[in-house]
């Protein structure tokens, strides 16, 4: 039988397999060759009882991609979550997010909630800054339950990680987006939500037949992972356009006499917020490359 790990805890991994839950240990041969079953797996397990449903997991099918923050496989898509205002945005998080999850080759989603306490500059202002940075961009408000009908058909017949930092709705939205949705509920809460486990989990939730979200614990920072500073720009899509009118081929945007890069931003074509975010990511570059 085939189905998708959706919650590890403790040696034990619960398989959805679009009709139950099943309680599974990985097979001692995963460990002997130092592979660690993930959520999001697609797997093969051995029924060992039907009525409890347990069984084993035998076999891993193979991963399309695997992300360490959070630590998920075969991963479709990427949901950041952000609030407008209370708490204000801290947009160089969120740029290394982004960063974080074009290096795994993964597209985003970027909704900034709370909107119904924002006033227009706020929103204008995001619109700025994230509207022209090749990512979808939703906005929100859980409260007042709007921009949820279009989350969902973005999330439809995808896997979707779900991160952000706390205190930002994250859990409400996701409580919206399941509502009346979730496979077996009450399954689930037997077999998972025991009251033992206070450590926080990346958990899969299904929304629906081949629609599943990665709920993850939030996140307060991130490191850039291996980037050398040449290359960071090229996290930044916006740059492109105006990359022409740079004098040199390796310009990074920063001290060259003739960049266009630096040109548009200070004719406004480029948001103040990414480029200053990009040139303190730079200088965390090279420091960290210095330091090694």
């Amino acid at each position: 039988m085939q189905g998708k790990i959706i919650k590890g805890i403790a040696g034990f991994y619960y398989v959805h397999t679009g009709e139950h839950i099943y309680e599974c240990k990985a097979k001692g041969s995963f460990r002997k060759d130092n592979v660690k079953p993930l959520v999001g797996d697609d797997c093969e397990i051995q029924i060992v009882d039907e009525e409890k449903k347990t069984g084993n997991i035998i076999n891993l099918l193979e991963r399309k991609n695997s992300i360490i923050r959070p630590n998920v496989a075969n991963v479709d898509q990427a949901l950041v979550i952000f609030a407008s205002v209370k708490p204000e945005p801290n947009y160089n998080l969120l740029d290394r997010f982004l960063i974080l999850m074009r290096q795994h080759d993964i597209d985003c989603i970027i909704a900034f909630n709370k909107t119904d306490l924002a006033d227009e500059d706020r929103l204008e202002q995001i619109k700025t800054a994230y509207g022209d940075c090749e990512h979808k961009l939703v906005f929100t408000s859980a409260k007042k339950n709007m921009g949820i009908e279009e989350l969902e058909k973005l999330l439809k017949g995808k896997t979707t990680t779900v991160a952000g930092p706390s205190g930002v709705g994250k859990s409400t939205i996701i409580n919206l987006l399941q509502s009346e949705k979730v496979v077996e509920t009450g399954e689930i809460s037997l077999k998972i939500d025991r009251g033992k486990h206070t450590t926080r989990h990346s958990e899969l939730i299904a929304l629906g037949k081949d629609s599943y979200i990665v709920d993850t614990p939030g996140f307060s920072s991130l490191s850039l992972f291996d980037i050398e500073k040449e290359e960071l720009k090229d996290y930044y899509p916006e740059f492109g356009k105006y990359e022409n009118g740079c004098r040199f081929d390796n310009c990074i945007h920063r001290d060259e006499p003739v960049c266009g890069v630096k040109e548009a931003f200070k004719n406004g074509l480029i948001s103040s917020i990414r480029y200053e975010n990009y040139i303190q990511l730079l200088t965390e570059c090279e420091n960290t490359k210095k330091r090694y």
